[in-house]
């Protein structure tokens, strides 16, 4: 593959250029209550052609590979060269081979299709084993992608994906009282990896039903424990995206707001991302623009301390790569997005953060939100009571809202409980969704949350 992607390549009049292709095979199977809603495998071959000259970029995605590529790729040559030149330039890599393989044994290729099929509609089955369970919905989805890539600097990275997961919901009811809870489970590892999660399935059901019970929360100000899920969905949506450089870059008063060595938060809080951790499904060796794949942090000690990059972005700002350009198909060019983006764990236990709560909420998960910039939005899926330093009863309809720099400061104590978190969904932006990635926190306590509610 390599030779024939130097080929198509080689010799264009432009500053740069790079050459991706991707095969990929997935499988997906949904259980819709009693029924098989959904059962398809599919198979995908393209590729994405990138020329770089004076400041511009011109893109192409193909599906047909094969020498009508050469034309193509002089075709963007001259593209390129008749736009006026802009400011801005690459960070260049020097010439380099690597070859990148997932363990065979993870191939979910290998596993019969009946097995895949068997165990979601087992999982499915233990959300319908309870009564007050009135709809569910289980999916399971697997991918194998190779993707093959070349660069004019005579760099070439060929690397082998693979992802397993499933998410499961279920929808409890008690006359016109209908609530719902889901949980989703995914790595890159094979199909065994999916196994064994009986216990995760059995929860979904019973907070769904728990739900039934639960009372929407008073709206007000309270000191939060906010769960390691929601913890990592707030580190990714409300401070991830605003460290990610194509918006820096493009933006005066982001720029300032997101000052390398602007203090946020206490000493304790440290915010990472970093795609290099075993088996989660934002990891990865290389990103889409052959750059390695390396731990950046975003917060160091309560002060910004990096920010994330492309090869263009990194040199606008006058920064190091971090090995951020990522694209979800060949059908897009890479952009700046996250990894695995977590908050590194202190040392308070959660009973030590519960116990200074006379009057608070302990919040678990995400049902979605939305972030303008440094405001944010996020919808929990439960939470708790906490009362003189313990959870009592269950609430529900809680949002949580404040201003992402201010909730930061007001972080008060960081748990020793890091749990990461990846799933069949992903990241949006862009119009390029779902990324795969992961996020991350331990329990954390916040003072001043704005929660609304009843």
């Amino acid at each position: 593959m390599k030779a024939f992607l130097k080929e198509v390549i080689d010799g264009l009049a432009v500053d740069y250029a790079d050459i991706r292709v991707e095969e990929s095979e997935t499988t997906r199977i949904v259980v819709r209550g009693q029924e098989l809603d959904d059962l398809g495998q599919s198979f995908e071959r393209g590729g994405c052609l990138r020329v770089f000259y004076r400041g511009n970029w011109v893109v192409a995605s193909f599906n047909v590979i094969d020498e009508s590529l050469k034309e193509l790729a002089d075709d963007l040559a001259i593209q390129v060269n008749e736009l006026p030149a802009r400011e801005g330039g690459l960070v260049s890599l020097p010439a380099f081979e690597q070859v990148v393989r997932a363990p065979k044994n993870e191939d979910p290729r290998l596993v019969p299709l009946a097995a895949k099929q068997q165990l979601i509609k087992n999982y499915n089955q233990i959300l319908l084993n309870h009564e007050q369970i009135v709809s569910t919905v289980a999916a399971y989805q697997d991918s194998h992608k190779t993707v093959y890539w070349y660069s004019s600097e005579n760099r070439y990275i060929e690397q082998e994906f693979v992802r397993s997961g499933f998410s499961c919901q279920a929808i409890a009811r008690d006359g016109a009282n209908i609530q719902s809870y889901g949980e989703s489970f995914g790595r890159a590892k094979g199909f065994e990896s999916l196994k064994g999660k009986e216990e995760l399935v059995e929860r979904v059901a019973k907070i769904a039903i728990d739900l039934l019970k639960a009372e929407p929360v008073t709206a007000g100000k309270y000191t939060v424990i906010v769960d390691p899920l929601l913890g990592g969905i707030f580190a990714h949506e409300a401070f991830g995206h605003l460290s990610e450089a194509d918006h820096i870059a493009e933006n005066e008063r982001l720029k300032q707001l997101m000052r390398i060595g602007t203090r946020y938060g206490v000493e304790q809080l440290t915010i990472v991302d970093d795609p290099t951790l075993p088996d989660e499904v934002g990891s990865y060796r290389y990103d889409d623009e052959g750059v390695p794949a390396q731990r950046t942090e975003l917060i160091a000690e309560g002060r910004i301390a990096g920010h994330l990059h492309s090869r263009h972005t990194a040199y606008l700002m006058g920064e190091a790569v971090t090995g951020n350009a990522r694209a979800i198909s060949y059908r897009f060019p890479p952009i700046v997005r996250m990894s695995n983006t977590y908050i590194v764990p202190g040392e308070k236990r959660l009973e030590d953060l519960l116990a200074d709560v006379q009057d608070g909420l302990y919040v678990v998960g995400s049902r979605g939100g939305m972030t303008e910039l440094e405001t944010f939005t996020f919808s929990s899926q439960y939470a708790y009571r906490i009362e003189n330093g313990k959870r009592t009863k269950m609430v529900r309809d809680v949002t949580l809202a404040g201003n992402v720099f201010e909730t930061l400061k007001n972080i008060e104590a960081i748990g020793n409980d890091l749990s990461i978190h990846g799933g069949l969904g992903g990241c949006g932006k862009n119009g390029q969704s779902p990324l795969p990635v992961t996020t991350g926190a331990p329990h954390i306590r916040i003072r001043n949350v704005v929660v609304g509610g009843r």
